[in-house]
C-alpha cells in the first residue's frame, strides 16, 4: 500500500510538471513576441496601409485580407462540414462503405501538410480553373483544409446528444429531419461552435496554402478576384526577406492578442450557449 502511494505520488508531481512545462512555454513565447512587438504596435500600425514592400506605414490591409479570406473560408466550410456531420451520424448506416469512405477521407485530409494543400489550390484553383491569385482561390484551398476540423468535432458533439433525445422526437411525431433540426443541432451547437472556432484560429495562422493561393499583393482586396495578403504571410515576407523584423514582430504580437480575443470570445460563447441549454 505505501509502494502504491508513493507511486501515485510521484505521477502527480510528474503530471504537474508536465503541465507547468506547457504553461511556461506557452507564456515565455507569448512573453518574448510581446517584449520585441510591442513597442511597433500603435494605432497609426492598425489603421495605415504599408507602403514602400512593408518597410513603413501599417498593416491594416493585411488585416482586411486576414478577415476577408477567414470569412469565405468559412461561409464555404461551415455548412459542408456541419451537412456531412449529421449525414454521417444521422442518416448513414453504420457499416456503409460511402461513410466509412468519406471518414477514412475525412481523417486523411486532417494529416495532410498545409503546404500540400497550397500546392492542389496553385495547380487546381490558380492556374488550372483560371481564378489567379485571388482572395476565392484563397479561400477555397483554406476551406478544403478546415473541413476535417469542423466535421470532426461536429461528429462529436452531435455523438454526444443522448439518444433518448432522438427517441422522444420521434415517438412524439417529429420527422427524421425535424428532429435533427430542431433537437439534434440546437443541443450539439456548442461544440460545433468549438470546431468553427477552432477553424479560425487555424486560417488565421495559415501561410504556406495562403501564399500560394491568394498572393501576396498589398494592394486592397476589392472583390473575390483580387490578391490578398494576410496576417501571417505579411509577418513571414516581413521576417523571411529581412524587410522590417521590428514590424515583424508588431504583426506577430497582434496576431497573438487576435486569437487570444477569439479563444476568449468562443469559451464566453460556450459557456454561455451551454448554460442556457442546461437552463431549459
Amino acid at each position: 500500500m505505501k509502494t502504491f502511494d508513493w507511486k501515485e505520488k510521484l505521477l502527480t508531481v510528474l503530471f504537474w510538471l508536465a503541465a507547468l512545462a506547457v504553461v511556461g512555454i506557452l507564456f515565455s513565447i507569448i512573453g518574448y513576441i510581446v517584449w520585441k512587438g510591442i513597442a511597433v504596435v500603435n494605432l497609426d500600425f492598425i489603421l495605415e496601409a504599408p507602403s514602400r514592400a512593408g518597410r513603413e506605414g501599417g498593416i491594416s490591409i493585411a488585416i482586411v485580407g486576414t478577415v476577408y479570406l477567414t470569412a469565405v473560408s468559412l461561409a464555404i466550410a461551415t455548412p459542408l462540414g456541419v451537412g456531412t456531420a449529421i449525414y454521417l451520424e444521422e442518416y448513414a448506416r453504420r457499416r456503409s462503405k460511402f461513410a466509412y469512405l468519406v471518414n477514412l477521407t475525412s481523417e486523411t485530409l486532417a494529416g495532410v501538410p498545409s503546404i500540400v494543400f497550397g500546392l492542389f489550390g496553385f495547380v487546381f484553383f490558380v492556374i488550372f480553373l483560371g481564378m489567379g491569385w485571388s482572395v476565392l482561390s484563397g479561400s477555397l484551398t483554406l476551406a478544403i483544409m478546415l473541413l476535417p476540423t469542423i466535421t470532426r468535432t461536429a461528429q462529436e458533439a452531435i455523438l454526444a446528444v443522448p439518444h433518448e433525445y432522438r427517441e422522444n422526437s420521434l415517438a412524439l411525431g417529429a420527422s427524421k429531419w425535424q428532429t435533427v433540426s430542431r433537437i439534434i443541432i440546437p443541443s450539439a451547437l456548442p461544440g460545433i461552435v468549438t470546431g468553427i472556432i477552432l477553424s479560425i484560429g487555424r486560417a488565421v495562422g495559415e501561410t504556406a496554402a495562403v501564399i500560394l493561393t491568394a498572393g501576396s499583393s498589398l494592394g486592397m482586396p476589392g472583390g473575390l478576384f483580387d490578391p490578398a495578403r494576410t496576417m501571417s504571410v505579411h509577418l513571414y515576407i516581413l521576417a523571411t526577406e529581412g524587410i522590417s523584423l521590428e514590424r515583424a514582430f508588431g504583426t506577430a504580437f497582434l496576431i497573438v492578442i487576435l486569437v487570444i480575443v477569439i479563444n476568449y470570445f468562443a469559451n464566453l460563447s460556450l459557456y454561455r450557449l451551454s448554460h442556457s441549454r442546461n437552463n431549459r
